[in-house]
């Protein structure tokens, strides 16, 4: 599929220390294997691993050593979600869609005595869900053949509209958001890079539109509901379980990843993302 030079550029994972016993693509087989069974943490992962599959990862010893090495591999599973994205031709497609995930960072109750992303994590207001939350707001761009191209995270009351110009910068052509992106600046600034930015209109808004072209903006919008949907419930993006930004980081991009590949292997299927359909019973 792709050579390690590819996906790493030319540049060394590590260039001090004890090589690992685990090589980086067993650690990152085991992680993508897990997400894909609803197995998200690390330590739970190292568990099923080291209890079923031991066979066939002998180098598997201690706990820390295969946490620390998953999230050393952060920055390269976002490198091979890239890469994967790219082959599947998603940022070169005319059409993208743009959403936002809560991810809470605790219990409403418990935010004033959390103590994890201090300074970090703040307070904000999930309009799907219709309640004020502590943590972080993620941004989510996928294809209109439902790739994850882009993915940014803020702080739960960061600004929509600021988060999507770090994501829109390497594609074209129409993009479908809520009306969390409503807005007419923002609609002209991103004509001027050559994007057409639609959205869902306020209940007090008159739309001139033709229906005929609102209905297909509701069509597209069900797909970017529907891959959400799927980093919720199959690989639990919302849960953070983790206590600093570097083992976050690596466990929201093994979630992207993990997708990806998911949507690679099931690429010439009627239909791509109906990932129950990769592991025959």
């Amino acid at each position: 599929m792709m050579t390690k030079a590819e996906v790493t550029q030319g540049r060394p994972i590590r260039s001090k220390g004890f090589a690992p016993t685990l090589s980086d693509s067993e650690v990152l087989t085991m992680e993508i294997v897990a997400e894909y069974q609803g197995i998200d943490t690390d330590q739970a992962i190292w568990q099923y691993f080291r209890r079923h599959w031991l066979a066939w990862f002998p180098g598997l010893r201690s706990r820390c050593a295969f946490v620390r090495q998953a999230a050393n591999l952060w920055q390269y599973k976002a490198m091979l979600q890239h890469h994967l994205a790219t082959r599947l031709g998603a940022l070169n497609e005319p059409v993208h869609l743009v959403d936002g995930i809560p991810i809470p960072l605790c219990g409403f109750s418990r935010a004033p005595s959390c103590r994890s992303f201090k300074g970090v994590a703040a307070y904000g207001y999930c309009a799907a869900k219709k309640q004020t939350y502590y943590g972080f707001h993620g941004h989510l761009l996928i294809s209109a053949t439902g790739v994850i191209t882009q993915f940014s995270l803020s702080p739960a009351n960061g600004s929509e509209r600021e988060a999507l110009w770090e994501m829109v910068h390497s594609i074209h052509g129409l993009l479908v958001g809520d009306k969390g992106y409503l807005s007419t600046p923002l609609q002209h600034e991103l004509r001027q890079v050559g994007i057409q930015l639609e959205t869902a209109l306020r209940a007090n808004m008159h739309d001139s539109r033709p229906p005929a072209w609102v209905a297909l903006l509701k069509r597209l919008r069900r797909l970017i509901e529907t891959v959400i949907g799927q980093l919720v419930e199959r690989f639990s993006i919302e849960k953070v379980w983790a206590r600093d930004q570097w083992h976050l980081t690596s466990r929201i991009n093994r979630k992207l990843l993990a997708h990806t590949v998911c949507r690679w292997l099931n690429r010439f299927s009627p239909n791509p993302l109906q990932f129950e359909q990769l592991v025959a019973a």
